[in-house]
């Protein structure tokens, strides 16, 4: 039974998305990227869609090797603070919301190996006390565009590379860093691209990009999925 579960493949939590309209289902749905679940599988990972209810949440994980926080829609202004809501925010969930800080929040704590990607990273700035840019002026939404790694971190080793083209659709970005986090990656107007926590007990990295866009055909996106995957096989 111990040689099934060391040889069997990685169980990955990925919170579901709400989907108001999905015509094959015939009903709204909870969903995730075909081209994230992919990622994840040929890291060699098992993606598992997970439900989002709030409560109880370290117990839910506590049965998987690793948690994949991925992108959707904005979070509730409310959460970090802020008084009004920009019009440019969309895709407000507060059930969503309240779940995915409950992840990152238990995944970060317990050593879960976490990797972030967009909302996910926002989540996990928000999650540590940080705060969000409602709407950048000029969005990176329908982008490609090159960002600068900083040397000798998590997201580096990842990727193997310094600078890399990568895929991004946010409109919004990091403005004030969370407790303990740093900034692990820029664009050249100096949005914040990826987040570490240098002090967390587990392997933890968040890109503000969407790196499952390119990964079938880019080392360096693969390389994400790929270390996250040996990070939930190695804490296993």
């Amino acid at each position: 039974m111990n040689r099934t579960h060391r040889s069997a493949r990685p169980l990955i939590a990925i919170p579901a998305r709400f989907s108001a309209t999905t015509s094959a289902l015939r009903y709204a749905a909870e969903v995730n990227a075909r081209a994230l679940i992919e990622a994840v599988w040929r890291a060699g990972g098992e993606p598992a869609g997970i439900h989002p209810a709030a409560g109880d949440v370290p117990a839910r994980l506590a049965r998987f090797d690793g948690v994949l926080l991925p992108g959707g829609g904005d979070l509730a202004p409310h959460r970090y603070g802020a008084g009004d809501t920009h019009a440019a925010v969309y895709d407000v969930d507060d059930l969503q919301d309240a779940f995915d800080l409950e992840v990152a929040r238990a995944a970060l704590d317990s050593g879960l190996p976490l990797l972030a990607i967009c909302r996910g990273l926002q989540v996990v700035d928000v999650a540590l006390g940080g705060t969000l840019e409602q709407h950048m002026d000029s969005d990176h939404r329908h982008l490609v565009h090159p960002v600068t790694i900083r040397s000798g971190t998590l997201l580096e080793r990842a990727t193997g590379a310094e600078k890399t083209d990568v895929s991004c659709y946010h409109h919004q970005r990091v403005d004030r860093l969370g407790e303990g986090l740093t900034a692990t990656a820029h664009a050249a107007d100096g949005t914040v691209e990826g987040l570490e926590l240098p002090d967390a007990p587990g392997w933890f990295t968040a890109v503000q990009w969407h790196p499952e866009d390119t990964a079938h055909e880019d080392p360096a996106q693969q390389g994400l999925f790929d270390a996250l995957v040996r990070a939930a096989r190695d804490r296993r």
